[in-house]
C-alpha cells in the first residue's frame, strides 16, 4: 500500500463519516476537482485502504436490541483447537465480532440478540456446543456509550 497524503486522509475521514457522499460532495469537502477526487478515491479502494462501504442498521429497529459480550476459554491452546473453534463460529449469524485475545479469555465474542431469552436459547443450543470450550463468561451490555467509532488518523 502506498503512503497516504493529506488529501487521501481527508477523503478517508469523510467517507468514514458518510459513505453515501457523492463524488461531487466529497470533492468539495476535500477541496479538489471531482475528476481528481474520483481518481484518488478509486486508488484508495484499489490499494485496500477501504475494505467496504456498508449501511449501519439500528439494531433495535430489527428487533436485535440486546448486545452481549462473551468471553470464551478453550480447553487447549493449540493451533488445531483454535482453528476448530474459529471454523465453528464463522457461520453464526448472531455473532458480530470474534477476536482472539490475550488475557483471561481466548476469544471475545460480540453478539446481538432480541432479548435475554433469545440469548439463553442461543447459549444452550450453540455456544456450549462449540468445539473445545471449557468456560463461557457472559456480559450483558446495559448501555452502549460508543460503538463503531471511526478510526482516528
Amino acid at each position: 500500500m502506498s503512503s497516504l497524503d493529506r488529501i487521501d486522509k481527508s477523503i478517508l475521514r469523510n467517507l468514514q463519516s458518510d459513505g453515501r457522499l457523492t463524488n461531487a460532495e466529497l470533492a468539495k469537502a476535500v477541496n479538489v476537482s471531482p475528476a481528481t477526487c474520483h481518481r484518488r478515491t478509486q486508488a484508495l479502494f484499489d490499494e485496500g485502504h477501504v475494505s467496504r462501504v456498508v449501511a449501519q442498521v439500528n439494531p433495535s429497529s430489527v428487533s436485535l436490541g440486546t448486545l452481549v459480550m462473551v468471553g470464551v476459554v478453550l480447553d487447549r491452546s493449540t493451533p488445531e483447537s483454535f482453528a476448530a473453534f474459529e471454523n465453528a463460529v464463522s457461520d453464526m449469524n448472531e455473532l458480530l465480532d470474534c477476536h482472539l485475545v490475550a488475557g483471561d479469555f481466548d476469544y471475545l465474542l460480540k453478539i446481538r440478540v432480541s432479548d435475554m431469552n433469545d440469548f439463553n436459547t442461543m447459549h444452550n443450543k450453540m455456544l456450549i456446543a462449540l468445539p473445545g470450550v471449557r468456560q463461557i463468561r457472559t456480559f450483558f451490555v446495559l448501555k452502549e456509550i460508543k460503538e463503531n467509532a471511526p478510526l482516528a488518523f
